[in-house]
Parts: structure tokens; C-alpha cells; sequence
């Protein structure tokens, strides 16, 4: 019953709040730092936007001007409301010049983006004016290069003819040379001017089977070398045989024989005044290219064929004017380019 009676003790707990006023100094640091991020974005903007030249003014009006520190426009100052070309404001002469940033999609932008595109227009169709002319041009330059290989062929003609006439003169204007008339054939080819010494039945320019050449056909040799070495076409010299073969189980033949008389024949050009270096092309072709095909066995098939080869391809019309396309071809092969197949012995000849 005491206790039932005893006072009510009322404890009062005060508790801690975390709600105390701490100040408003987290405010303006937050202010600053939004408005420094705003600058920043706003330069970014102003970087994007403007040209290099735009950049340029910016900079140069931004830039401390000496002995112009304290002047102003006559206004409140560009940073306190007021543009250097504020209406009612006088401008300072000395103060820097203003700047004018077109912003995009102004009626200014729109006009310049409508004159790029004229001038586009304007550039496209001098580009297809200027392609017409180079093509024009390339066909003009095509037309004169034609023109001028037919000169140079017509010019080379001629002088494939001045030099089988001299050849033919310097035959006959010498004495032991005059029975060798029958001996040498000149003829215009699309390949050259070919001179063509050839054996006669008892006229031959080589014993038979040998390489060694005989003493008028090394005169008309000389007399070959001293008319072709007047021009400056390059050589060519080919050996040629008849079918006639070496006994079975030589091994010395046809081909052989042929480009030992070719050479030959080149040292006696070289020895009578022809520069080594016009010799272009030496070959034996043995009996594959006979001058007279009814008759592989033929003397004439035995022979010495050089050429002055042509610096510029023949055409059809130089080749008429000159009488050239109606010079004999060039002798296609007979054979195939390999040794025939020896016949039964027989005594050496070619």
C-alpha cells in the first residue's frame, strides 16, 4: 500500500537534433561553383561556334590595350549591363573594336548559306566546263602525237630510201664489187630498212660449212657498214642456211653455223667503222626462215640479213605515201624454232 502511494517521478530525456543551424557559408561555394560551370560551358559554346577570325576579334578585345587602362565608352562598362554599342552611348575612338557573332539560324546565316550554295552551283558547272575542255585537250594532244609519228615515219622512209640508194651506187661505182650486184637485196619492211646478202649459185659469201667469209663478200660488207653508220637506227643481224645437214652424230649444225657467219658479220661492221653499241640483236636461225621456201636447198636461202630497225612504228598511210606497205613482210618461221631431225650422212654443208 506504500508504494501505491509513493509521488510519480517524471524523468525529462532531451534529445540531441541533428537539425542545428550550421550556417550559410556551403551556399555561396555552390553558387560559385554553378556559375564557373556555366562560364565554362558558355566558352565551349563560344569556341564551337565562332570562326577563327571571330576567335581573333574576341581575343583582341579582351586584350589590355597600354596607356587605354580606365577609358571607357562613355557607358556603364561591358560588364555591368551595357554593350560598347549601346544605344545613346558615345564610342571611344581608341577603345578596341566590337565584335558581331552571328548566331545560327539568323536571317545573316540564312542569306550566307543561300550564297554558298549559288556558289556551289556556280563551282560544279565550272568544274564540268573544265573536264569538257581537258578532254577536248587530251584528244587535240592525241591528234598531234599521231601527227607527228607519221611525220617522223615519213621522214625515216626517206631515208631508208637515200641509204638503198647509195648502197646500190657504192655497188656499182666499184669495180670488184659490180659482179656482187645479185648478191645484195634491199628492202623496206615494217621492221626496218633489211639488207640481205645472199649466195648465188656460184657466188657464195661463205665456203660451205664454214664461218669464214670469203674476201668480196668482206668487201661488200665494208661498203654495207660504211652507208648504214651514217644513220642512227639500231642493228639488228641474223644468219641464215639452207636444209642441208650435217652428218648424223655431229655436233655441230645449222644453228651453229648461222649465228657464227651472224657474227662474223658483226666484226666486220665493227671493224669497218660501226659503233659496237648500235648492234642491238644477233641471231642464228638456221634453215627456218628460207628466202625461197619451193626450195629449202635453195643457195639464196643461205644468207646474211641486217636490219635497220625503225625508231617509229610504220602506219598505213606513211608506208603508201613511200611505197612501203607494199614492201615484202618479214618472212614468218617454217620451222619450229628447234633442230630438225638429222637426216642420213651426208657431206658438210650450209
Amino acid at each position: 500500500m506504500a508504494e501505491d502511494n509513493a509521488p510519480p517521478i517524471i524523468k525529462r530525456v532531451k534529445k540531441k537534433g541533428h537539425d542545428g543551424h550550421h550556417g550559410g557559408a556551403w551556399k555561396v561555394a555552390y553558387a560559385d561553383f554553378v556559375t564557373a560551370m556555366m562560364a565554362f560551358f558558355l566558352l565551349m559554346w563560344l569556341i564551337n561556334a565562332t570562326t577563327e577570325e571571330q576567335k581573333k576579334g574576341i581575343a583582341e578585345y579582351f586584350s589590355p590595350v597600354p596607356g587605354l587602362a580606365g577609358q571607357t565608352t562613355g557607358g556603364s562598362g561591358f560588364f555591368k549591363g551595357d554593350t560598347v554599342a549601346s544605344d545613346g552611348k558615345a564610342i571611344n575612338q581608341n577603345a578596341p573594336p566590337s565584335v558581331t557573332i552571328p548566331i545560327p539560324g539568323t536571317p545573316d546565316q540564312n542569306q550566307s548559306e543561300t550564297d554558298n550554295d549559288k556558289q556551289g552551283a556556280v563551282s560544279d558547272n565550272d568544274f564540268e566546263k573544265n573536264g569538257a575542255k581537258d578532254k577536248n585537250k587530251q584528244k587535240e594532244n592525241v591528234a598531234d602525237a599521231e601527227q607527228a609519228a607519221k611525220v617522223l615515219a615519213e621522214a625515216e622512209n626517206k631515208q631508208f630510201k637515200e641509204a638503198e640508194y647509195e648502197l646500190k651506187q657504192a655497188i656499182q661505182n666499184t669495180p670488184d664489187l659490180k659482179d656482187l650486184a645479185q648478191n645484195l637485196i634491199v628492202d623496206n619492211t615494217p621492221e626496218g630498212l633489211r639488207i640481205q646478202i645472199v649466195d648465188q649459185d656460184k657466188l657464195a659469201m661463205f665456203p660451205r660449212g664454214s664461218s669464214v667469209m670469203a674476201d668480196k663478200a668482206k668487201l661488200l660488207m665494208q661498203k654495207v657498214a660504211e652507208i648504214v653508220k651514217k644513220f642512227p637506227e639500231k642493228i639488228s643481224i641474223s644468219g641464215h642456211t639452207d636444209s642441208t645437214q650435217y652428218a648424223e652424230g655431229n655436233k655441230y649444225d645449222n644453228w651453229d653455223l648461222s649465228t657464227d657467219r651472224a657474227n662474223a658479220s658483226r666484226r666486220v661492221l665493227i671493224d669497218s667503222g660501226l659503233a659496237a653499241q648500235r648492234i642491238t640483236n644477233l641471231a642464228g636461225k638456221g634453215d627456218t626462215e628460207p628466202l625461197v621456201k619451193d626450195d629449202p636447198n635453195s643457195s639464196k636461202n643461205r644468207r646474211i640479213s641486217i636490219v635497220l630497225l625503225r625508231q617509229t612504228p610504220l602506219t598505213a598511210k606513211a608506208g603508201s605515201a613511200d611505197g612501203a606497205a607494199d614492201a615484202p613482210q618479214a618472212q614468218p618461221p617454217a620451222q619450229p624454232a628447234q633442230p630438225p631431225k638429222q637426216q642420213a650422212a651426208a657431206p658438210p654443208k650450209g
